[in-house]
């Protein structure tokens, strides 16, 4: 390929709306072009990044045995209608009619249509189990689309969606998968890390997402440094802090704290460690009727220790709450605590409540908690004595750095991440719904058992990006760059030899595989380099007359600090691609 032939379009600056490091570099660089709110172009140079992301999965995929087909952007509402999404999804979900007045959704996701084919197709035990994936656009209305492609409203995903016999065949089938998402993220040349992961809104029994390790992700990665334990922070365990449960040693007091209604401050005003405080959190479950009115109202009290926070996923686990819950008003909580928020706690409350203690909370003794009353606290609280048991005892908070791992293999750290993969066990989740089943060796119908695993292509961009930059530009990994080299030649519109040397070292590297631009534009050097380490070209070949009088050429890898004199033999060994 040759620049003059190519579309290079760079920027010095990035547009005033673009926010994280890989929306500023993808503008500059040419990658993307803004269309609308959530919504790019993608331009050519950006393309062929996207284009060399979608082989590697295709061909992971294929070695898994996976088979491609493609289905449809624009889905009828009725299948989604027969899994109660259609209704149960927010506004991200693109409802639109056609010229009939017929109900469509423009997809964010896939399962109703594939679990449609399977049903039909997948009729006997013979023919499962069986992994279908695509590579298609999908569209999800986000309120607030921000990060460029990281968080845009139309995006380019990989799915797949297996079909076994029983749950002992699909985990296989989800650990093949889990398999080749390892060996993708390996070949993208990414420093990644396999979760495990709350299954959402999807649904299913297991989950695992595939992040790309950076600074500036939005998830927080627990794993341990000693072990292979690693999970979302939705996910993760938290371990009790206290082995056991110490006699009580002071008496209940109430003491005065004016003004003080966090825990931070009513712990500094007494001189006591963060850590013998306990917060109070109060939340609401209202149960409905078929008219979706409220007809009974649950009050929960939730106990955290002070320097913890709530985990809202694993509080969403809890019986009486899995139907959801909300967080009760200030009238409600005056009317069950009889105070107003900032003072509450778990002794002497007007109105009985559910109370939930984390497992530190339930061991503690001595502790700082709310009076129900403004501007005093009570200190020297202890269970059993001075107010009842838990009614339940869970793991509902978030784990913090340094907690103990949960295989008692250490203690846990913490990093950010961009989730770009995910893989789901989804049991029979869609396939009860849609009654998709298979007739087994007596000829008897079973529902079938399904996976689901998704990559995000085009996130992997703004992911690579992030995580792989530096004050200049964009660094990519070898596997997914636009070109692999680019051959830099000064004044070849003046120097014969500089053209023809040019001209042969694309050619040759071109006749060896290699992915290579010449940049025949004519640019100054320093715009010509400037232009590539933007780009993130990982290899630069620079021809010049006084090079070429030595025998020699300069090169510089992308993370190179300087340039390295080499000869066109070397650098054509040095770019050869190597074989395993």
């Amino acid at each position: 390929m040759k620049a003059s032939q190519f579309f290079v379009s760079t920027l010095k600056e990035a547009p005033a709306d673009a926010e994280v490091v890989s929306h500023k570099l993808m503008m500059r660089a040419g990658m993307i072009k803004r269309l609308g709110a959530g919504i790019y172009n993608y331009m050519p140079m950006g393309l062929r990044v996207i284009r060399k992301v979608e082989a590697i999965i295709r061909e992971e995929m294929v070695r898994a045995g996976a088979v491609e087909l493609l289905m449809p952007v624009v889905q009828p509402a009725e299948l989604w209608q027969e899994t109660g999404r259609f209704d149960k999804m927010g506004p991200e979900l693109m409802r639109v009619k056609d010229r009939h007045g017929r109900d469509f959704i423009i997809q964010p996701t896939s399962e109703e249509v594939m679990t449609d084919i399977a049903r039909q197709e997948l009729r006997s035990y013979k023919q499962l189990p069986k992994n279908f994936f695509h590579i298609q656009t999908k569209f999800r209305d986000e309120r607030r689309p921000r990060f460029g492609i990281m968080r845009g409203r139309e995006f380019t995903m990989k799915d797949a969606y297996s079909f076994d016999r029983d749950v002992a065949t699909a985990t296989v089938s989800y650990q093949n998968m889990y398999a080749a998402y390892q060996r993708i993220f390996e070949r993208f040349g990414l420093q990644f890390r396999a979760v495990a992961a709350d299954t959402g809104a999807i649904g299913g029994e297991a989950s695992h997402e595939f992040q790309v390790i950076a600074d500036t992700g939005e998830d927080a990665i627990v794993y341990c440094p000693s072990s292979e334990y690693a999970a979302n922070i939705e996910l993760a365990e938290a371990l009790p802090l206290l082995a056991e449960r110490a006699a009580a040693s002071q008496a209940l007091s109430k003491t005065a704290t004016p003004g003080k209604s966090t825990c931070e401050d009513v712990a500094a005003l007494l001189g006591l460690p963060l850590t013998q405080t306990v917060k109070s959190i109060v939340l609401a479950a209202d149960e409905l009727n078929e008219h979706g009115e409220v007809v009974k109202t649950t009050v929960w009290l939730l106990l955290l220790r002070g320097d913890h926070e709530m985990n809202e996923v694993k509080v969403g686990k809890l019986p009486g709450l899995k139907a959801g819950f909300r967080f009760a008003t200030v009238s409600e909580i005056e009317a069950h605590f009889g105070s107003k928020p900032g003072y509450l706690g778990p002794i002497q409350l007007l109105k009985p409540v559910k109370v939930v203690a984390d497992r530190t909370v339930a061991l503690m003794s001595d502790f700082v908690c709310g009076a129900n009353e403004a501007d005093f606290h009570y200190t020297g609280a202890n269970w059993g004595r001075d107010l009842p048991e838990p009614d339940l005892v869970a793991d509902i908070r978030n784990v913090v750095a340094g907690d103990p791992s949960p295989d008692g293999q250490g203690v846990l750290a913490i990093q950010r991440g961009i989730e770009v993969g995910h893989v789901f066990l989804l049991g029979t989740k869609y396939s009860a719904d849609m009654k998709a089943t298979y007739l087994d060796e007596n000829g008897k119908p079973q529902l079938m058992v399904m996976g689901c695993y998704g990559i995000g292509v085009t996130r992997i961009l703004g992911a690579a990006i992030e995580q792989n930059h530096d004050d200049r530009g964009i660094i990519w990994p070898e596997s997914i760059a636009p070109f692999r080299v680019v051959v830099c030649p000064i004044g070849m519109d003046r120097s014969e030899e500089v053209k023809a040397a040019a001209h042969k070292l694309h050619e040759d590297l071109l006749a060896l595989g290699v992915d290579v631009l010449l940049d025949d534009r004519g640019e100054r050097p320093g715009a010509m380099f400037a232009d590539w380490e933007l780009v993130g070209v990982p290899h630069r070949v620079v021809i010049s007359d006084r090079g070429l009088k030595e025998g020699l050429v300069e090169y510089q890898g992308r993370r190179d600090a300087e340039a390295r004199k080499l000869s066109l033999a070397e650098v054509l060994d040095l770019l050869t691609p190597k074989t395993a």
